[in-house]
């Protein structure tokens, strides 16, 4: 691939500042770029390298200024990076067949349209739509969809009755719609209480590697459009996440809780059953989330609280040992006050 970068303006919605006839020829990062190289600053902690790096061009945002480098300069330099990256490094996923080493049971249709490597196997009864690619060991169960344009990476499980929309992109190991954990008399009799619900993914979806989603125990597990998710996760049967939510790695969220539209959980990351989480929120890293949040609250800690506070309480920790010292000091002299007051009634 070989851009001017006048080119890379119009496609990136930009504007050039320098020589907009240099050409790019790869997309490298700042310490490594040289000629031929696009690179960009998205963090203010690299603008110290904008006169040093050896590229021929930089992203940069509109308040970021250079006297001898040819600047590509965007609104969002993180944003046009992926766009770049799209450009110059397209995914290949194959020629567009089925193989002839994938079982396919009968009833199951399959466009196409298709790219179906070796070892896939697909049951009787689901729908594999057009652009769909599925790679090496991967199942979909029977009555199962996998809609337009959808990418399952090596050895994904898509259980039976699952429904995943348009261009949603499942990381190697990710298990989709297997048992709720639900059981009756726990930690006695453990009968255990059939899952019968489905999981539904909606359309622009990405959930990690060797992430599970279990299905719901009689209705559904709802993963709404452009949720991303992290490697890792655990999302237990009957939870909703809304539109756009991200989850990073780690996180797990137990069963029949909700999450708002825009929600961000962060790594590792506990979540209890039954409670809502408020759209926009934020759930600081390895928090434990015992009760609803309203929208747009920030919590941290175990078990969780208004992030302020946590931050707060963080800060006296360091001091504990000085305070207690202090403490076991002022004690000590109230004791010996108190002892002479007794000694002179």
């Amino acid at each position: 691939m070989r851009k001017t970068l006048s080119e890379m303006a119009v496609i990136l919605n930009g504007k050039v500042t320098g020589d907009g006839l240099v050409v790019i020829e790869r997309i490298c990062g700042i310490d490594e770029a040289g000629e031929g190289d696009l690179t960009f600053i998205a963090n203010p902690l690299y603008r110290k390298k904008l006169e040093t790096t050896h590229a021929s061009a930089i992203l940069v945002s509109p308040e970021v200024e250079s006297t001898s480098k040819n600047l590509l300069i965007v609104s969002d330099p993180y944003v046009a990076l992926g766009q770049a990256l799209a450009l110059f490094y397209p995914e290949e996923h194959g020629l567009g067949q089925v193989s002839k080493g994938a079982f396919i049971e009968d009833g199951a249709f399959v466009s196409k349209e298709v790219q179906i490597y070796p070892g896939v196997y697909i049951g009787r009864g689901a729908r594999i739509e057009r652009g769909v690619v599925l790679y090496p060991g991967v199942f979909v169960g029977r009555d199962a969809v996998i809609g337009e344009d959808s990418v399952l990476y090596p050895n994904v499980s898509v259980y039976r009755r699952s429904i995943l929309g348009k261009r949603v992109i499942l990381h190697a190991g990710v298990v989709v719609g297997s048992d709720g954990f639900g059981f009756a008399s726990p930690g006695q009799g453990n009968m255990k209480i059939p899952q019968v619900g489905i999981v539904q993914i909606d359309d622009d979806v990405e959930v990690g590697a060797n992430t599970t989603i279990d299905r719901g125990t009689l209705n559904k597990t709802w993963i709404q459009k452009g949720v991303k998710i992290d490697n890792l996760v655990q999302i237990a049967h009957n939870v909703v996440i809304g539109e756009n939510s991200v989850i990073v790695a780690q996180v797990g969220i137990s069963g029949s809780t909700s999450l708002g539209k825009s929600c961000i959980v962060g790594g590792q990351a506990g979540i209890a059953g039954h409670i809502s989480i408020g759209d926009h929120a934020i759930v600081v890293g390895q928090s434990g989330v015992h009760e609803d949040i309203p929208p747009h609250h920030v919590v941290s800690g175990t078990p969780h609280m208004p992030h302020r506070t946590w931050l707060k309480a963080q800060a006296c920790i360091p001091k504990l040992p000085e305070m207690r010292k202090t403490l076991t000091s002022l004690v000590g002299r109230i004791e010996k006050l108190e002892e002479m007051i007794r000694n002179n009634k």
